[in-house]
């Protein structure tokens, strides 16, 4: 009898969990390691009032529905949290999972001859409870990180000499930090002081009216941003859901796809004009909505661009309320510095002008989970083969397997418009390359592959391009891992149903094989 694979799985978030089960699934043998005490990723702790970004019915597990008592479209951070760990439990995931436990490092042995083509990964673990901490070296046949990119490790800008936080008397934090501290203690770290955040996605809006809540307007919340984003304040834009813009087959026919014929790609170019005149529509929805003209926040770039770099966020219920009776103050600045008071914005601070006073400045700039994924392999060849070039997206074959570093995959890196939905596609796709139901190709037409996704990040992303986003073709994305496994692409019943009508989790419940 053949000994089951053995496989190491890093982190016990979303990604993670999938991954687990779908191993599981093909009977494998899979460790998981967290370094936290609990599941679920970056919803283990969250700012108090973070809700769910992607409306419930596109993140969601395709076997495992939310509970009825959830009702809402964006649930709170409590009953995603809540959802994940039943996932886990429903499907006796937990006791593969060794809490506690962080990799400290991953690297990769050779075959010793040549009866032994694969080689093993070795993988160094730091193992901390109350008494004591050890380490552990695990030999596994193969890796899949799901370390994630938004949590860890935090972006924190560079300033020059003598202008960075160590010029500030007042206190200077991370996002990160401010989400760990428990509710009590954010509210009492902001309460009587003026406080600044830098950013503008979704962590900063949700501190700011943490801070506009605390403080009104006797101590107003400035928010320090570089660009305007399209940050909508629902899914359905004059009342059509979004979905029907953007998650079926016919929005996805209006984009040059990688790879594709010159017809194909001909069709896209003479359909652009309405790919630019859905956006419009749901910039004029936004707009109108938040008051953006009114308060200068109209963005420069394009709905379309927004949700090609997976940016598309939520804005809080009321935010430009606040900022209309001007507890949230919106300040525009490409940099700043630190001074003894508090900012100096790039621009406005002379021998005759003052500085931004703060007290606190809350850093709300994203973390480096490029770096995260690097530093976990202890060969300098593959931290050099993961990071790829500075001015390429990720080269990742379809979005999973680098086709240089053997035996490993990286699950929850690329983005989407809902990372769940995401992930368990490409952990069923990674159970069925596991269990031999295809191979890849050779490494010349991996390459090539990247190559050509590269291309096309890069030509709907603009700068954004290293967030490796498939949000403008999620369906088309699914169907190359749907064909790699023998399935039906096609998950519709009717051509018009299959043209028009949205695609979601549910549409992959079943494999529903080619003949």
């Amino acid at each position: 009898m053949e000994k089951k694979k053995q496989i190491s799985i890093i982190g016990a978030g979303v990604s993670g969990l999938i991954a687990c089960k779908y191993m599981l699934s093909k009977g494998f043998d899979p460790i998981v390691f967290e370094a936290r005490s609990d599941v679920g990723g970056v919803w283990i702790k969250t700012i108090e009032t973070t809700k769910l970004q992607s409306p419930r019915s596109l993140y969601q597990f395709s076997d495992f529905p939310w509970p009825s008592s959830v009702t809402e479209d964006f649930p709170t951070q409590h009953q995603v949290f809540d959802y994940i760990q039943s996932y886990a439990q429903h499907f006796d995931l937990l006791k593969h999972i060794r809490f506690n436990t962080k990799v400290v490092g991953i690297e990769y042995e050779q075959g010793l001859s040549d009866k032994d083509l694969e080689g093993k990964w070795k993988v160094v673990v730091e193992e901390n409870n109350t008494l004591n901490s050890s380490t552990e070296v695990h030999q596994v046949d193969f890796v899949i990180l799901c370390v994630g990119r938004f949590s860890d490790v935090p972006n924190i800008p560079e300033f020059p000499p003598n202008k960075g936080p160590e010029a500030f008397h007042g206190k200077v934090i991370h996002s990160m930090d401010y989400a760990a501290m428990d509710y009590e203690s954010a509210a009492n770290f902001v309460k009587g002081k003026q406080v600044t955040v830098v950013g503008f996605q979704k962590s900063a809006l949700d501190i700011a009216m943490e801070c506009s809540e605390a403080n009104g307007l006797r101590n107003p919340c400035t928010v320090l941003y570089r660009t305007e984003h399209w940050n909508v304040p629902d899914y359905l834009p004059w009342g059509v859901p979004l979905t029907y813009l953007y998650l079926n087959r016919f929005s996805e026919l209006l984009v040059r796809k990688p790879g594709e014929s010159f017809l194909l790609s001909l069709l896209a170019t003479m359909l652009s004009p309405l790919r630019w005149g859905f956006s419009k529509f749901v910039e004029s929805h936004i707009n109108k909505k938040n008051r953006l003209a009114k308060y200068g926040m109209v963005p420069k770039h394009s709905f379309v661009q927004q949700i090609n770099s997976c940016l598309v966020s939520t804005v809080p219920e009321k935010f430009y309320d606040k900022v209309e009776e001007g507890s949230i103050i919106l300040k525009k600045s490409q940099s700043f510095s630190f001074c003894e008071e508090g900012i100096s914005v790039d621009g406005e601070t002379t021998s005759t002008t003052t500085p931004l006073k703060t007290d606190v400045v809350i850093l709300a700039t994203g973390f480096r989970g490029d770096k995260k994924l690097k530093d976990i392999f202890v060969s300098l060849v593959f931290q050099d083969y993961i990071a790829g070039s500075p001015n390429e997206a990720l080269p990742l074959y379809r979005e999973i397997i680098h086709p240089q570093i053997p035996q490993l995959a990286v699950i929850g890196f690329s983005e989407s418009l809902s990372n769940l939905y995401t992930s368990e596609i490409r952990c069923r796709w990674l159970a069925e390359l596991l269990d031999g139901t295809f191979k890849l190709p050779s490494v010349k037409q991996m390459e090539n592959d990247t190559v050509e996704w590269d291309r096309y990040m890069k030509r709907y992303s603009g700068k954004y391009y290293r967030r490796s986003c498939i949000g403008a073709l999620h369906i088309w994305y699914n169907d190359q891992l749907c064909k790699d496994m023998g399935w039906n692409p096609k998950r519709k019943k009717g051509f018009f149903a299959e043209l028009f009508e949205p695609y979601g989790p549910l549409d992959y419940v079943s494999p529903s094989t080619t003949d």
